[in-house]
């Protein structure tokens, strides 16, 4: 894998992976991720901006966010955070998805491996069903949408270090 390529990695038929190793130090990346400021500057697929509503990365604490798609619609979204291990896990539930449109609900993981400096971030969707994650890759674009989000973050963290 080469540092500036995100990668899908093979998963079960519930569950889509993409990893991404970054130029950047583990510190830095899980700052970005935390902090509410810094995630609406990277957060979403290309041409998407992020609001923040509320974020409180602890267990059962809420991150709360509202996508803006390049086409004007508004994408809500709500998760709790079931897990966070400085700097090595953040695990949260999610509900979202278009309004007016069924929601989707899955289980978001992403991990940080510190990698000589550099850092490997996994992004793990976990779906109630097999149908479930097909409909969030194919109406969503979750696969494209996970790539384009870790290449947002890389993006962000070479003009910040």
């Amino acid at each position: 894998m080469t540092p500036h390529k995100s990668e899908v990695v093979p998963a079960s038929d519930r569950e889509i992976i993409v990893t991404r190793v970054l130029d950047a130090p583990r510190e830095l990346v899980w700052e970005a991720w935390i902090d509410p400021k810094q995630v609406e500057k990277w957060w979403g697929p290309k041409g998407f901006t992020t609001t923040v509503h509320e974020m409180e990365a602890k267990p059962g604490g809420v991150f709360r966010q509202t996508m803006h798609g390049p086409d004007g619609v508004d994408y809500p979204n709500e998760s709790v955070f079931v897990e966070v291990v400085k700097p090595e896990r953040i695990a949260f539930s999610h509900r979202g998805g278009e309004k007016g449109v069924p929601e989707i609900q899955l289980k978001m993981i992403w991990t940080f491996e510190d990698q000589e400096g550099k850092t490997k971030v996994t992004i793990r969707q976990v779906y109630p069903t097999t149908e479930a994650r097909d409909h969030a890759a194919n109406t969503y674009g979750a696969i494209e949408g996970g790539k384009q989000t870790l290449e947002r973050l890389a993006e962000y963290l070479e003009k910040t270090t």
